[in-house]
């Protein structure tokens, strides 16, 4: 069983962005990340931060995160959405396999006409990776002024922002 890494929430994202992002807002500017403050993608998480700048490499783009503050993730008003009509799709189904669960995400359709996409990714995430000083020092990372602890922008590594 995957856990939630840092490698794995990047993964995502790249995963959203390329069929999804990209295709309904091709004029973008740029992209804000706003993620919770736990988990692989947390505003300490040092391998969250060294993952970043490979998909800013890929975007041509630095990339602002801001992170709810600790013990606010109920802010996430998109996230509480799209479960709650996730478990309404699910209600009174056994869940006895992953297909079971992609396949009652993906039939989800909120009210508004929002559809849910989910996908089975069975790579296996190494937990507990650790990021040395060395390797923090290559990432490009602007804190931001306003709650520096929680925001920041990673920056590409090769330079070439556009």
């Amino acid at each position: 069983m995957t856990r939630a890494t840092a490698e794995f929430a990047v993964a995502s994202i790249r995963r959203w962005w390329q069929p999804c992002g990209r295709r309904h807002s091709p004029r973008a500017g740029g992209r804000l990340i706003c993620a919770d403050g736990g988990g692989g993608n947390g505003s300490r998480s040092r391998a969250w931060k060294f993952s970043l700048p490979a998909l800013a490499d890929q975007l041509g783009r630095p990339i602002p995160v801001c992170h709810y503050p600790p013990g606010t993730s109920t802010w996430n008003t998109i996230e509480h959405r799209m479960f709650a009509c996730i478990s309404l799709t699910w209600r009174g189904q056994p869940l006895v396999s992953y297909a079971t669960v992609v396949n009652r995400i993906s039939r989800t359709t909120t009210r508004t006409g929002v559809k849910i996409a989910a996908r089975l990714d069975r790579r296996a995430d190494d937990a507990g990776v650790k990021i040395s000083d060395q390797e923090m020092a290559q990432v490009q990372l602007r804190a931001h002024t306003t709650h520096p602890q929680w925001n920041d922008t990673i920056s590409p590594r090769r330079g070439d922002e556009q």
